[in-house]
């Protein structure tokens, strides 16, 4: 695993599309990965271009029940969703970073670096309790690599970026 150090970086606001799941830890691998198609693939059939690479965004995480995350990908502006592909915007403001290149199993370790991190460093996450565990305004794993160009999982790379309370 490799991860870069992790820094404080300004974000714009961003629209995107996704479509939404509730799913314990312990499913994410089986029912998020085809998600992705499923939302290229409806960008595809209304001949919108993706405006970066493909996320998943963590409203809620309940480490012990589900989570909810969306698996979207950013778009230019915002546009008119379904009942199955929904159009949001990423809010602008600070989001603690870090790159992680390695396999996304290791995921979890390089998000425990960044939550670590931001703790030393007094950093506040903007996220608020719920009922249904966490609420965060945007967690996002960022996935910059193709597995089409390159199918090795242990190469792949991801951004972390977690949004920061004013």
């Amino acid at each position: 695993m490799q991860t870069s150090e992790p820094r404080i970086v300004e974000r714009a606001a961003q629209p995107y599309v996704a479509i939404t799941a509730s799913v314990p830890m312990t499913r994410m691998a089986a029912t998020l990965p085809p998600l992705n198609a499923e939302v290229f693939g409806w960008l595809e059939a209304r001949g919108i271009e993706p405006a970066g690479a493909p996320l998943w965004k963590y409203n809620v995480i309940d480490m012990d029940g589900d989570l909810e995350i969306e698996v979207g990908v950013p778009v230019s502006e915002e546009v008119t969703g379904d009942d199955r592909v929904r159009c949001g915007v990423l809010p602008a403001g600070r989001y603690a970073t870090l790159r992680h290149v390695g396999h996304p199993d290791e995921l979890v370790d390089a998000t425990g670096a960044l939550l670590r991190w931001a703790d030393s460093e007094d950093l506040h996450w903007d996220v608020t309790d719920s009922p249904a565990g966490e609420r965060w305004a945007a967690r996002l794993e960022i996935y910059l690599t193709d597995p089409q160009d390159e199918p090795d999982l242990n190469r792949w790379e991801t951004d972390l970026a977690f949004k920061l309370a004013d």
